[in-house]
């Protein structure tokens, strides 16, 4: 049997993929033993990234050549804004994460260059290009959220956050957004496919780099006595 656009990915991303799940700030949150302050950093990092994965699905919205893609890529936008953001505003007031660490926030060096990716994509290729590259975010938090769905952390926010994203709204949205690049990748030539792929790909990277980044406590390797990114 013939497998999808999706399916091939998939393969692909294998070594990357498998890599998530063992890595330990994941392991960490689904056997509870996370430290909080790595959690904490996790939180603000991710929202940051989020409120640039909102606008990359606008501009995907503004650049489908027809109008389904294009409402659907727009409520994906509103979705990030409203679910996902909500959840990390509820996390930060949870963490105690201030206003003053919000002003003083600055993306870590792999946050920062994770949504330049995705903005690079955005600014010059299709629609098919754009959501391959966003795909990786939703595929692998839903099949994260499902590996370790009978997980049972002490701590109650890695309880609510293995929830969330193996729940199934966000189950919904993720096959909504497969099966589009499926229809997108039938009739893309192949040389845009080969660039489906290696953003595809890239976002894989990324995301398994996202999880090392807040292991880590990732910091610019020199400090300035001024934000060096906004």
């Amino acid at each position: 049997m013939t497998k999808t656009f999706t399916e091939e990915l998939r393969m692909h991303a294998n070594m990357i993929w498998e890599e998530n799940f063992r890595h330990p700030f994941v392991k960490g949150i689904a056997e509870g033993n996370l430290p909080l302050e790595n959690f904490r950093f996790y939180v603000m990092q991710d929202s940051y990234y989020l409120s640039h994965f909102a606008r990359v699905q606008a501009i995907g919205a503004a650049r489908a050549d027809e109008l389904h893609t294009t409402a659907r890529m727009a409520a994906h936008a509103q979705g990030t804004y409203e679910a996902e953001l909500g959840l990390h505003e509820k996390f930060m007031k949870l963490l105690n994460i201030t206003n003053a660490e919000l002003d003083a926030f600055e993306p870590a060096p792999t946050a920062y260059a994770y949504t330049s990716h995705l903005y690079r994509v955005a600014d010059s290729g299709t629609i098919g290009e754009i959501i391959a590259a966003l795909l990786p975010c939703y595929w692998i938090y839903y099949d994260i959220g499902q590996s370790f769905k009978g997980a049972a952390p002490a701590e109650p926010i890695y309880q609510e956050w293995i929830a969330a994203y193996g729940g199934e709204w966000f189950g919904k949205l993720v096959v909504e957004q497969i099966d589009r690049l499926n229809e997108l990748a039938e009739k893309a030539t192949d040389q845009e496919k080969n660039k489906m792929r290696q953003h595809f790909l890239i976002s894989c990277q990324y995301e398994l780099q996202f999880w090392e980044m807040a292991y880590k406590l990732e910091d610019w390797s020199v400090k300035t006595n001024k934000s060096i990114v906004i």
